[in-house]
């Protein structure tokens, strides 16, 4: 909707310039662009980052291929978000164990992780895509409370966050998993 309503701005600015002087036009039009576009400062880290620092906003419908399949594991069904997925998939969990596999290995997997639960509700406090300019990799990231419950009746519940990358193809091909439980532990 921004760049439609910024071509109209810059088109109406262009028609309403009766001077005829076309550097007044194009500066005009480069000052109208600059507006709108926003460059990341570098930060100056006192650590060496590993990977990067230079992030920009990234395509949306990034975010909405993870809310699709987050829903998916919600109603049980991880068929249904299975192309969304890389031929191959590497998963870090938040327990520390990890997981490279075939597309239908990890969907099966999930699956059968997802059967053991008789329910799965997120509420999703949030959710943004991102772009590393400097290493040209997209990436969701998506913020929520899980509440498990499993089929004992025993219900979990976590406040979990999630980073997600997409390939060139926008299929997901990386998940760093960190979860920390929504209420203290009981004491004994």
């Amino acid at each position: 909707m921004k760049k439609v309503f910024i071509v109209a701005a810059v088109a109406l600015l262009g028609a309403c310039n009766n001077s005829g002087d076309k550097t007044k036009t194009d500066a005009m039009k480069s000052d109208t662009a600059a507006a709108t576009t926003t460059v990341m400062p570098d930060i100056n880290s006192p650590y060496a980052l590993s990977y990067s620092s230079k992030f920009e906003i990234g395509d949306p419908k990034n975010a909405e291929t993870v809310l699709n399949l987050w829903k998916d594991w919600d109603n049980g069904n991880l068929m249904n978000g299975k192309n969304s997925f890389a031929d191959t998939v590497t998963f870090h969990f938040s327990d520390g164990s990890m997981m490279k596999a075939g597309r239908d290995s990890v969907v099966a997997a999930g699956q059968k992780m997802r059967d053991n639960l008789a329910a799965s509700a997120a509420s999703v406090d949030a959710v943004m895509s991102v772009k590393s300019t400097d290493k040209n990799e997209n990436w969701a990231l998506i913020w929520a409370k899980e509440v498990n419950t499993s089929k004992k009746g025993k219900v979990d519940s976590s406040y979990v966050h999630e980073l997600w990358r997409l390939n060139k193809d926008g299929k997901v091909d990386l998940v760093y998993q960190f979860r920390a439980a929504a209420a203290p532990p009981k004491k004994k």
